[in-house]
């Protein structure tokens, strides 16, 4: 329980400048406005949409404050705060399902751009998995990074999993073949595969990811299979561009979201859930191997009010 505080502190640092946009600015219209009207709604969706939630969530969030407020009967502006947080709530909930392959002999493939701490997201899910009893093989299928290998090779031994590796520039789809064998001769839970995601070229990353796919299907396909993308919070839109670009590419089951440590534009995670449907299903705060935690929209929005007070 320590630990999960900790992470929430963190998070709630780590979210200081959107909060510092969103809330100081909700916290002025709550106390500016003495009527609920079209101009608070409006100016509660100004704020939103330049948080970084994305049109789609803010209209519905806006849609779902309206329905409580008339069915409450609520008249006084300062009471549409907890209302507010309610609904941002509910627009990201992930649910039970969203950890099904944990549960199941899978297979996860990992992609995301260079520079977005995929390699390293990637060693603390396998740290992650590993505390949970988990038997877990990784593969260094990200072969065009120059170090990736030796990187990932590092966070294994300090996971203290087993690594299949290939050589630097070698077809990643064969790292992955010989990956499916030692999971299966080691009888792994889960199999999670770190993959390059070269966007400049998409047609290169369909290929590639094709190629895994297709080998995944003949080799191991009693896998459950998840693909995550990773995700850079310190990017705002061009994470959500990002996100859109890899989901033309491929089917992608969720979504990691790294760096919330600072500068991070972290209503970009209600954005991506709403606009792709792609949830977020983990983020990561910091360097060590405990800064990657599950998503949980009610710390996730307590700590972008700054609701600490109200943790359980």
């Amino acid at each position: 329980m320590e630990e999960k505080r900790g992470f929430f502190k963190r998070l709630v640092e780590g979210l200081t400048k959107t909060r510092n946009n969103i809330v100081s600015g909700i916290d002025a219209i709550f106390n500016g406005f003495s009527s609920i009207d079209d101009d608070f709604y409006d100016e509660i969706e100004e704020i939103l949409v330049m948080g970084d939630l994305g049109i789609n969530a803010t209209t519905s969030i806006i849609e779902d404050l309206k329905k409580k407020v008339k069915e409450q009967n609520i008249k006084d502006p300062s009471q549409c705060k907890q209302l507010l947080i309610e609904s941002i709530k509910n627009e990201m909930n992930v649910g039970e399902t969203a950890y099904e392959f944990e549960n199941r002999k899978s297979v996860v493939l990992v992609i995301g751009v260079n520079g977005v701490g995929k390699t390293t997201s990637v060693g603390k899910l396998a740290g992650m998995l590993k505390d949970q009893g988990k038997k877990v093989v990784l593969a260094a299928a990200d072969t065009f990074r120059a170090a990736a290998g030796e990187q990932l090779i590092e966070w294994g031994s300090r996971a203290g999993v087993d690594v299949i590796s290939g050589q630097e520039g070698s077809d990643p789809a064969s790292v992955v073949y010989d990956a499916i064998a030692a999971a299966k001769a080691r009888n792994a839970d889960v199999l999670l595969c770190d993959t390059a995601g070269r966007l400049h070229n998409k047609k290169n990353l369909m290929n590639e990811l094709g190629k895994i796919n297709r080998i995944l299907d003949r080799e191991y396909p009693e896998a459950y299979k998840e693909i995550l993308v990773v995700l850079d919070g310190t990017t705002g839109q061009n994470a959500l561009a990002q996100a859109r670009q890899f989901k033309e590419a491929t089917d992608i089951t969720g979504i990691i979201l790294t760096k919330l440590d600072g500068t991070a534009k972290g209503g970009i995670a209600v954005a991506i859930h709403s606009e792709l449907g792609i949830p977020v299903k983990y983020i990561g705060v910091g360097e060590k191997i405990d800064d990657l935690q599950k998503f949980n929209a009610d710390d996730f929005v307590n700590a972008l009010f700054d609701q600490a007070g109200e943790q359980k």
